[in-house]
């Protein structure tokens, strides 16, 4: 829980702009179910919960027990965390992810750090809303194949019941269903372990919510002032505490919301390569080619390379990225004119003498001390 603050003592000002940049509101700490409560600092904003899936330590336990179980996948060789790495803030280190079948997949493995705070799922699917549903995507997809479960539900169920381990953990979690061995129970547990994945321990935190002072170097202090600032406008899309937008926790609804950052412009038109369209993949309207979600910065440091391509490879070049108000690569790898359909909230800012350093040095302070950072209902990892 967070540490008490000295008497008389006064929060540094980006304690004020995480609490009013991310509308926080107080809640209860206590989630639906008896035995669970959430171990936040305080201003953190509690997760939302569907009423049909409350939090239980037996539930997290067996989602976490899942998502490191190579039986859920076609080849018996991959699970969620072959792709979503705990070390790397749940990401995999390549440019774009690789199936269990071998599969080059045309967009880059997502972070899952603070992934219950999400108001939609995948890079670039509007439709998806809930960690449950979106668990089918990479258990059941054909095209490109993540883990390859179809066809093979029943297989599968049947040897999670007679793992003696596995059958008690799912009857832990689900002591008053009779038919506990169902791929709906794997989702239920997957996504209430996916929701212990908080990141709240990094030098940022430790600064703004602890008022430790030391915590973050001089010069990441700086970055996070341009980082804030109106000339950079980079919390416009990424405001504390959580670095993502749109977000969605108890008691707070939104919309998703999907921006074009300039990575492309391969026609003079505003497209992008194919595999890698975007929000018009689902919705074929041309205002919404290379429209993505936006991602958390936690971790960022951690999660290289960076867009859904996996097309910059370090912090420095996203900063000069953004700077420069979008690269527009043209078919050649050139620079080409502005994208037509780029968001507006994109423009140029000048950085001066050493503040490119200072702005990735604050993207690093982003980082927890101590991944895998599952909270769970005793604040441990």
């Amino acid at each position: 829980m967070a540490k008490p603050r000295a008497p008389g003592s006064r929060r540094p000002a980006a304690v004020h702009l995480a609490l009013i940049v991310g509308g926080l509101l107080a809640f209860s700490a206590a989630s639906a179910a008896e035995d669970w409560r959430w171990n936040l600092p305080r201003g953190f904003p509690v997760p939302w919960v569907p009423v049909d899936n409350p939090m239980t330590k037996a539930k997290v336990e067996l989602g976490r027990r899942l998502f490191f179980d190579q039986r859920l996948s076609v080849t018996g060789a991959y699970a969620c965390a072959s792709c979503h790495d705990p070390a790397r803030a749940f990401t995999d280190g390549r440019a774009q992810a690789l199936g269990a079948t071998g599969e080059i997949h045309p967009r880059g493995t997502m972070p899952l750090v603070n992934v219950a705070y999400n108001a939609s799922f995948g890079w670039a699917n509007p439709e998806i809303r809930d960690l449950e549903t979106h668990a089918k995507i990479p258990l059941f997809r054909q095209e490109p194949v993540e883990l390859g479960l179809l066809g093979r539900e029943s297989e599968v169920m049947e040897e999670f019941e007679n793992d003696a381990e596995t059958r008690a953990a799912f009857e832990r979690a689900f002591p008053k269903t009779k038919k506990r061995f169902s791929v709906l129970h794997v989702r239920q547990a997957l996504a209430a372990y996916q929701r212990t994945l908080i990141s709240t321990n990094s030098a940022y935190d430790r600064y703004v919510f602890y008022d430790e002072k030391e915590a973050m170097s001089a010069s990441a202090i700086r970055g996070m002032e341009i980082f804030f600032s109106d000339r950079a406008g980079c919390a416009g899309c990424h405001p504390a505490p959580l670095f993502m937008s749109p977000a969605v926790y108890a008691g707070i609804e939104a919309e998703p919301r999907f921006h074009n950052t300039g990575l492309y412009n391969l026609d003079g038109k505003g497209r992008y390569p194919e595999g890698g369209t975007g929000v018009f993949e689902h919705t074929h309207h041309p205002g919404d080619m290379g429209r993505f979600r936006v991602p958390t910065l936690r971790n960022v440091a951690r999660t290289a390379p960076y867009m859904h391509d996996g097309s910059i490879p370090t912090l420095d070049e996203v900063v000069l990225h953004y700077a420069s108000s979008g690269r527009n690569h043209g078919p050649t790898g050139e620079r080409a004119a502005r994208n037509p359909f780029q968001s507006p909230e994109l423009k140029a800012f000048e950085l001066r003498t050493g503040e490119r350093d200072d702005l990735v040095a604050f993207l690093e302070s982003l980082s927890d001390e101590d991944p895998p950072y599952a909270v769970d209902a005793d604040g441990s990892d």
